[in-house]
């Protein structure tokens, strides 16, 4: 089987709607404005919290650079800030 009709078919199901949205020039009411501001957050702990206990032994230096990072995220406001205090901490710490 021919996975390049597949490839495109899911490209064209993906990037319509984004275009779609873009050409209709659609309003985003401020609910919706609201909750997709966390979205990139919960998306983040969704992808981090799994692999803080680790494979080797490390489980409390992640714990305890997640905790940073969270600290850091949630006092500034910014991901990506906690994301590199984060990575400092735990090559740190290690």
């Amino acid at each position: 089987m021919n996975a390049w009709p597949i490839i495109l078919g899911m490209a064209v199901v993906t990037y319509v709607p984004r275009v779609a949205g873009l050409w209709l020039r659609a309003r985003v009411p401020p609910f919706w404005q609201r909750f997709l501001r966390f979205v990139p957050i919960a998306v983040f702990a969704a992808l981090a919290i799994p692999a803080l206990p680790g494979g080797r032994g490390e489980a409390e230096v992640r714990i305890l650079a997640g905790v940073l990072a969270s600290a850091v995220s949630w006092r500034f406001r910014k991901l990506w800030l906690g994301i590199a205090v984060g990575m400092v901490a735990y090559w740190g710490l290690r």
